[in-house]
């Protein structure tokens, strides 16, 4: 029986942000989180403020032309955040190939990976992933929807229910 995940609204994109700010507490080293939506509906703010949450040293920025961007942590005991735009990875032959070619599964194990158009290409990095599925609407608000995979997610993500407009 599938249950239907938790969904969060997100009126602005200042809200996206917080957002992004208050899950980066439950994130840990060796997590994957799959960013998934299309243009424009909050993958990077939400990025970023995964990014704030995690206090990494740098402006977090969508890593489009670069493909990659390692966000060091920036205190002692922090963790890194890698963060991955896959997008113009549709565009070649081999995009599996290319993900390999990043090797982020010799990262993996010590940062936080958030891929941005990764779906499809990377969930085998991580059988215990996290999905966070953005939708825009034509009001401009935005949506996310929790979406765990893996036996400890669950747990870990009972502190969002406590949010504001989570359905």
């Amino acid at each position: 029986m599938s249950r239907t995940p938790p969904t969060v609204t997100l009126p602005t994109a200042a809200d996206t942000h917080a957002f992004g700010r208050r899950l980066a507490p439950i994130l840990r080293a060796g997590d994957l989180v799959l960013l998934t939506g299309p243009l424009g509906a909050g993958k990077t703010a939400l990025a970023q403020g995964i990014g704030a949450g995690l206090r990494v040293q740098g402006a977090v920025t969508s890593p489009t032309f670069v493909i990659a961007r390692v966000h060091r942590p920036a205190t002692t005991g922090g963790v890194a955040m890698v963060h991955v735009d896959a997008y113009r990875l549709g565009d070649v032959k081999d995009p599996l190939g290319e993900i390999d070619a990043l090797d982020l599964d010799a990262t993996l194990e010590e940062s936080v990976t958030l891929v941005e158009w990764g779906e499809g290409l990377v969930e085998r990095l991580a059988e215990d992933h996290l999905e966070l599925r953005l939708t825009r609407h034509d009001d401009d608000t935005r949506t996310v929807a929790v979406v765990p995979h893996g036996p400890g997610w669950p747990s870990r993500l009972r502190g969002l229910q406590d949010l504001p407009h989570v359905d």
